[in-house]
């Protein structure tokens, strides 16, 4: 893997093409990203390069028993992470995750990876947690539907789930109501429109799994589609 980073979900729009084609388009806030820690082989048995995104938000600041304030803490920081940022010299970040580039060697600890890493044209592959339905019917699923005709008044139900002697039971993968949604989803070869360095934003054709203000992580496509 050459490229990735980490970026939130703005919303849609729609832009104009050159050739006057408008195009619908997810709007993606992409980093920066600060390198907190480089992996190698000797330290860690892999080689990779971890990231960290978004300012951690400050939460209530511990006090000792005469009500001075020792530490400053930050949602979601524990002291593991806490102290590691201290020494890569960066501010706590709210998320972390790792990349396996290529070379790791040109990544230094606080260098910064911005939305100008990808470019007009690039594929790539976006991964994110989906929008969480709740419990949902097995008609709101798309599983399954009752009889529409003959008088059923039998429309919003999923129907028999099994026979009855023979097999005596129900089969695996079966459409049922529950929860929906909420699972991590890959939409792969999506194509970059637009990159605006100054604001690090980058524009991507189509739509992008989750929701706004939602974490996804782009990378470049592993499998182009002709």
């Amino acid at each position: 893997m050459k490229k990735a980073i980490l970026a939130t979900k703005v919303g849609m729009t729609q832009i104009f093409m050159e050739d006057g084609t408008l195009v619908p388009v997810t709007v993606l806030q992409a980093g920066p990203n600060v390198v907190t820690q480089v992996k190698t082989v000797e330290n860690d048995g892999y080689e990779a390069v971890q990231v960290g995104f978004g300012d951690a938000v400050d939460r209530a600041k511990s006090k000792d028993k005469n009500g001075r304030v020792e530490v400053a803490h930050r949602h979601g920081v524990n002291k593991a992470q806490q102290g590691q940022f201290e020494k890569a010299g960066v501010d706590s970040k709210k998320y972390l995750r790792e990349f396996r580039f290529e070379n790791t060697a040109d990544y230094k600890v606080g260098a910064e990876i911005k939305a100008d890493i990808f470019a007009e044209g690039d594929k790539i592959d976006a991964t994110a947690i989906s929008k969480g339905k709740g419990f949902r019917s097995a008609i709101q699923k798309g599983q399954h539907r009752g009889p529409m005709g003959h008088g059923s008044k039998f429309h919003r139900h999923q129907g028999s789930n099994n026979s009855s002697s023979t097999p005596s039971r129900v089969f695996k993968g079966k459409g049922m109501p529950g929860h929906d949604g909420s699972v991590q989803v890959t939409v792969r070869n999506l194509e970059v429109v637009k990159v605006d360095p100054e604001k690090n934003l980058i524009l991507v054709k189509g739509a992008v799994p989750g929701p706004k203000k939602g974490l996804v992580t782009l990378k470049e496509t592993t499998k182009v589609e002709c």
